[in-house]
């Protein structure tokens, strides 16, 4: 976990193949209060563009990014 961040719920989305950590994530960050950030761990390439597309389309926020081998780390605060 990235030290400056306060992550209110992670998603495990490890082993799931595009779109579905996209699609967990859209339904998902609805069970945080805007302003919360959630913390997206996926094993998908395609989450790198993904997950930016859906941040600018759905008005919520990415925070950071961080990859650590195979698994990458989005933080993403909800603005909507």
């Amino acid at each position: 976990m990235s030290d400056d961040i306060k992550v209110d719920k992670v998603f495990d989305l490890k082993g799931l193949p595009c779109p579905m950590p996209v699609v967990k994530v859209s339904k998902g960050i609805k069970e945080v209060e805007i302003g919360q950030v959630i913390e997206a761990q996926s094993t998908d390439p395609g989450s790198l563009t993904d997950f930016p597309a859906w941040a600018r389309t759905s008005g919520n926020e990415i925070l950071k990014t961080e990859q650590d081998d195979d698994v990458i780390k989005f933080y993403i605060k909800r603005n909507a």
